[in-house]
């Protein structure tokens, strides 16, 4: 699992998704395919994007939801928790000798 969430951000155009969503959750395709283009000049097709968000769903990144016709997608930090949380570990009380 960690693997795919390695593999997902290592991509700039996912990570300018999470940046939006980060700003403004709970974004339709549409919406995220205009914020990229006004924003970053990333004139990426819908299907494009599509696939990214899959990519980005698949490593948990991403959660969607439907409400009638649209399907919205929201940030899921919790991959991101479970790798910090591995290598940061709390500070250690120094001890003096």
């Amino acid at each position: 699992m960690t693997d795919d969430v390695f593999k997902a951000l290592a991509d700039p155009t996912r990570r300018a998704v999470l940046d939006e969503l980060t700003e403004r959750d709970g974004q339709t395709l549409f919406e995220i395919c205009a914020r990229l283009t006004t924003k970053y000049g990333l004139a990426s097709s819908r299907q494009a994007i599509s696939q990214h968000l899959a990519v980005l769903e698949s490593a948990g990144l991403i959660r969607t939801r439907r409400q009638g016709r649209y399907k919205f997608h929201d940030l899921n930090t919790e991959p991101l928790e479970r790798i910090v949380t591995r290598w940061l570990k709390p500070e250690q009380p120094e001890h003096h000798s």
